[in-house]
């Protein structure tokens, strides 16, 4: 019998990874891509979170920035400004297990000092000081590829290149291998082409025992497949193309719609575990 992965995160928590994980977004943010200024709000993003939870998430992804093609960046004392009272309270509260998503080192550093288990960074821990102090904390790591792709690039051999050499560098720099997980960033620096690649071939992208992320929640891909809704009405496009990366072996997906997502995420490992 095959063992499954195991997820080791900050707090001596960890995910074993059974069955398909759900992770659910809260964006902190006036400006977010889909659900911009819904939870800018401290007391509307602390019940969403708890909405989340009940719905079945297992993961709150907290943002404190968009990341959207064409973003304005912001500083990370504004980062911080946002999400600083939600995570104090989240993190009061043990059942959950939270994770930040950000690129900016002081702003992880003061989330996992505040208890977050997680550190979701888009740009893949590019940054050494983001490794130290997700080395000094033993937190989970989140390795997100975001770079630039050639349109005649080989998709899958680019990534898995990229992911070998970044854990490379993590576990130079002191990260266990079991915190780390990774992401193969649909939508950023990919063209539609090679996002829909990622979900036809997700299984050629796995490196044995890392967890995988996916993260296709109503973005540009499921839009231009679809005729472009807006984006708060691609929800059945995102469980479709979640579904193919999870046959493909995606242990977590991340996403705004956590109800369908968790029913959707069930059927698929019913089935898987008939095969």
């Amino acid at each position: 019998m095959i063992q499954p992965k195991v997820w080791k995160l900050g707090g001596n928590k960890q995910i074993i990874l059974d069955r398909t994980y759900v992770m659910g977004i809260l964006n902190v943010t006036p400006d977010s891509f889909s659900d911009g200024g819904n939870y800018s709000d401290t007391q509307k993003a602390i019940a969403r979170a708890y909405e989340m939870a009940a719905q079945g998430a297992d993961i709150i992804d907290i943002g404190g920035q968009s990341t959207r093609p064409g973003h304005t960046p912001v500083s990370p004392e504004e980062e911080w400004r946002r999400i600083e009272p939600v995570i104090r309270e989240l993190c009061a509260k043990y059942e959950l297990v939270i994770s930040v998503d950000t690129y900016y080192p002081q702003v992880a550093l003061k989330s996992v000092e505040y208890g977050v288990h997680i550190i979701n960074d888009v740009t893949g821990f590019n940054d050494p000081l983001m490794r130290e102090y997700a080395a000094r904390y033993k937190v989970g790591c989140v390795i997100m590829h975001d770079i630039q792709l050639d349109e005649n690039a080989d998709v899958c051999g680019v990534l898995k290149d990229f992911f070998r050499s970044r854990i490379a560098e993590c576990i130079t720099d002191g990260i266990d291998q079991e915190n780390i997980c990774l992401d193969p960033g649909i939508g950023f620096g990919k063209s539609y082409r090679q996002n829909l690649q990622i979900a036809a071939n997700f299984r050629d992208l796995c490196l044995e025992g890392y967890p995988m992320l996916a993260a296709a929640s109503r973005k540009r891909v499921i839009g231009m497949s679809c005729g472009n809704p807006p984006a708060n009405e691609r929800m059945p496009g995102t469980i479709a193309y979640h579904t193919a990366c999870i046959l493909g072996g995606a242990d977590i997906i991340r996403v705004h719609d956590v109800t369908e997502a968790v029913q959707a995420a069930r059927v698929i490992d019913a089935v898987r575990g008939t095969l």
